[in-house]
């Protein structure tokens, strides 16, 4: 192996190092890899960017706006609302949500269909009387069970195929080729968890992480006689306060949302404060500030035009991870204020100012309008109320479906390729208005979509410098030349990689070394290149590891352990049953 393979494999570790000990996205780390790949010669231009024009690439591209069809049209709505109703159990309630979203995430992207799942459930989890720590986490967890049963199922299906393809010259699979394994995989994962999770996961339904307004915002008067008339926010001394800050004003009636410090006060503002209510005594102390006389419900209680309180949970590609709310400027850099904070199922207490923001932190947030239109551009938040402005299509919901079925059916009965019924499917939503083009645009991750084509970069250098091979010889040898051991060995590498980075950059990056390894080893690839998808997609264990359990994990007022404690037999369980199948179904050697 020559100085290219050394570099290729350094640069694996080094990446992979990278995502593990820091917080720099994976879509930049890649990206990286593939410049470095470029600039070094390893790859030709043509084979750097090669990712970007996979089939595979493409089609889930074209997926996203599909399921945005899906959901905008109302059509998860139109299955959900048919199906909850009133169980009598808690098991029958987990079951009445895995079952559906298990079914459509076959067939859709689950992060829509989990994050229109969740407001529904909130509301649901009240009128049947069961917490919603008893449900959101099965939520999640059949979304990625659904996602294993059809090559459509989850992106990382797609583009290993894409990739399957060209780098074996072979015609790829079929849309239901990994049903055989992903059937028996989810109906055992399913069984176990309605065995398992009533007994195990928490009954937090008292836990309300922002229940009561008033503990933690107080509100005081600007004194009508007072010093503080005429003056800017600025002035008065009230933007650098050290344990709260101001929210809004209440003026006339009118509300004036996330206050700018040059915003003048007028006598009678009613202003709004966040943070640690026990600073109203140093709040009484600035001349020309009296108490609130108002004794009705907060200010934050009513409804306004001007503004809306928002629950948001943070992505792990924000740009305020590790920093403090007051040094990331997070009124300016998003028109909105930070109320509270929630961590692990409860309210961060203390100076909002200084709290550190990490992944999976939940906020409610008071934010103008316009904010809710701009996450429609940024990922810097995972929204888990409905922030939708624009309202669902319901009379295209039914249109929506037969788009999907018509979708599912030329790709299955082999009337056109899988990448020419995804783009067909798109165009139609779009065409016949199941979903409008912004919605469209939102529904295309740009961050998930460059994390994959980058990756090919560098999976197209391991296989092209020899160090694949390398890797392969290496991993035989520790097998003993066992095929079910490697095949074991597969598994375990592909989920643990998932576990640490992302699924996609694990299964793209994994790939090539696995065909390396048929190869030497005379074995059929077909089960090992189905062990990578089921491998990358079973990421049960922590909230991070899979984007749907990070969005369930603050409306489920979860911790940390609450996933180690239920995760880490699924994986176990999902596992073991997936290999079993491979080795009973499919002959190991060619």
């Amino acid at each position: 192996m020559e100085w290219q393979g050394y570099l290729s494999l350094a640069l694996s570790v080094g990446a992979l190092a990278i995502l593990v000990a820091t917080r720099i996205g994976a879509h930049l780390v890649m990206t990286g890899v593939l410049i470095v790949l470029l600039a070094t010669g390893v790859l030709t231009t043509g084979e750097a960017f090669a990712g970007f024009s996979n089939p595979g690439l493409i089609t889930v591209a074209a997926m996203f706006v599909v399921a945005a069809g899906i959901h905008g049209s109302g059509g998860v709505d139109l299955l959900v609302n048919s199906l909850l109703r009133t169980p009598k159990s808690e098991r029958a309630a987990q079951l009445r949500i895995s079952a559906p979203v298990a079914l459509l995430s076959a067939f859709l992207n689950n992060t829509p269909v989990v994050a229109t799942m969740i407001p529904a459930i909130r509301s649901w989890s009240k009128r049947i009387d069961i917490a919603p720590s008893k449900l959101m986490i099965p939520l999640s967890y059949a979304a990625i069970l659904g996602g294993t049963l059809t090559l459509i199922g989850t992106s990382t299906n797609l583009v290993v195929n894409g990739q399957y393809q060209v780098m074996t010259g072979e015609a790829g699979f079929s849309l239901f080729s990994i049903t055989a394994v992903g059937l028996p995989v989810a109906v055992v994962g399913l069984t176990f968890m309605l065995w398992l999770f009533p007994r195990v996961l928490p009954d937090r339904r008292d836990k309300s992480m922002f229940g009561n307004l008033r503990e933690f915002t107080l509100e005081v008067a600007v004194a009508s006689d007072g010093p503080l008339v005429g003056q800017t926010v600025m002035e008065a001394g009230l933007r650098n306060l050290k344990r709260i800050y101001l929210v809004e004003i209440e003026r006339a009636g009118a509300i004036v949302p996330a206050v700018d410090s040059e915003e003048p006060l007028q006598a009678g503002d009613r202003l709004v404060f966040a943070g640690d209510t026990e600073a109203v005594s140093d709040l009484l102390r600035i001349k020309g500030i009296v108490p609130s006389t108002n004794g009705d419900e907060p200010t934050l209680g009513k409804e306004h035009r001007e503004r809306r309180l928002v629950e948001a949970v943070i992505s792990p590609h924000s740009n305020c991870i590790n920093q403090t709310i007051r040094d990331s400027q997070f009124r300016e850099r998003y028109g909105a204020v930070v109320l509270a904070v929630a961590r692990n199922g409860e309210r961060v207490v203390g100076n909002l100012g200084t709290i550190k923001l990490k992944p999976g932190d939940t906020l409610l947030l008071e934010a103008r309008p316009a904010f809710v239109s701009r996450q429609r551009y940024n990922k810097d938040f995972l929204l888990v109320n409905d922030l939708n402005t624009e309202p669902p299509r319901h009379q295209r919901a039914y249109l929506a479906w037969v788009i999907l079925a018509a979708l599912i059916l030329s790709a299955a009965t082999g009337l056109t390729t899988m990448l020419n019924a995804a783009l067909l499917g798109a165009a139609a939503m779009l065409i016949t208005g199941c979903c409008s083009a912004g919605q469209a645009q939102k529904s295309l991750d740009p961050v998930v979509l460059l994390t994959i084509a980058s990756s090919f970069a560098l999976g197209a250098a391991l296989h092209k410098t020899g160090a694949a091979q390398v890797l392969a010889e290496g991993t035989i040898g520790l097998s003993g030349g066992h095929p079910w051991l490697i095949l074991l060995l597969t598994y375990v590498v592909v989920s643990l990689l998932t576990e640490s980075i992302t699924n996609n950059a694990a299964a793209i990056v994994m790939l090539p070394i696995v065909l390396e390894m048929t190869e030497k080893a005379s074995l059929n690839p077909e089960p090992f290149v189905f062990a990578i998808m089921m491998a990358a997609s079973a990421s049960f264990a922590t909230p991070l590891g899979y984007q749907t359990n990070l969005m369930v994990y603050g409306p489920g007022g979860y911790r940390f352990t609450d996933f180690l404690k239920v995760g880490l037999p699924m994986n176990l369980v999902v596992g073991l049953t997936t290999v079993a199948v491979l080795i009973i179904g499919w002959p190991l050697v060619a």
